[in-house]
């Protein structure tokens, strides 16, 4: 059961869709975090126990094509954020580095080993391991990824956010489908984030700026 099409499909509804909306809904944080952990352990047993996906890295992953797209990619994304920020806020260009380095750093940690990989997990590794089969077409699939990925920043009430977040979507779900690996798809979505919080942008995704 747990492979069919239907449970498929209606597991995807309700991950991707069902709960990410819920979270935009006013009902006590603790019940959100309950929630959002059972859902984790639930996709980490389907990947372990049903998939039997093995969690180590793929071997021969293609570096140089990696660095090379993603640090074109950076380079965009650096000049329109900093032109952005400068023109909106200025005050915060950089402010977080400059000021407060310990913030910074723990930030970098925190989000990277608890934000992104588990969100790695579950919009890549796991989204195209299970609902692949489901789309015949691969750019609707990376399209309805993006926009999936999107949704789930719905709570942060933010137009800016869910275009950024579909746009990454739209590269991260590139990255994976190109090379299958987590491991690189994680690394590119840590640069681009935490750019974003270092030039000034980090308030608008709930990222701290004072201890």
């Amino acid at each position: 059961m747990l492979q069919s099409v239907f449970y498929r499909g209606l597991e995807l509804f309700i991950l991707f869709v069902l709960i990410p909306v819920s979270f935009a809904l006013p009902y006590h944080p603790a019940l959100k975090a309950g929630v959002g952990f059972l859902g984790f352990v639930y996709i980490c047993w389907v990947l372990l126990k049903v998939e039997r996906l093995p969690f180590r890295p793929r071997k021969n992953l293609p570096w140089k094509s990696f660095w090379r797209r993603t640090l074109l990619v950076f380079l965009g994304i650096l000049i329109f954020s900093v032109i952005y920020v400068y023109w909106v806020n200025p005050k915060m260009l950089f402010y977080v580095p400059l000021n407060n380095p310990g913030l910074y750093v723990l930030i970098f940690f925190v989000y990277s080993l608890l934000s992104v990989y588990p969100q790695e997990l579950l919009y890549r590794t796991f989204f195209f391991q299970r609902y692949e089969l489901l789309f015949q077409n691969k750019k609707i699939l990376i399209l309805i990824n993006a926009a999936l990925f999107s949704l789930a920043h719905l709570f942060f009430r933010n137009a800016l956010v869910m275009l950024l977040t579909f746009l990454g979507g739209l590269l991260f779900a590139f990255t994976f489908v190109k090379t299958r690996s987590t491991i690189l798809v994680t690394i590119e979505h840590i640069i681009y984030g935490i750019w974003l919080y270092t030039v000034g942008m980090g308030e608008m995704l709930a990222f701290p700026s004072e201890m």
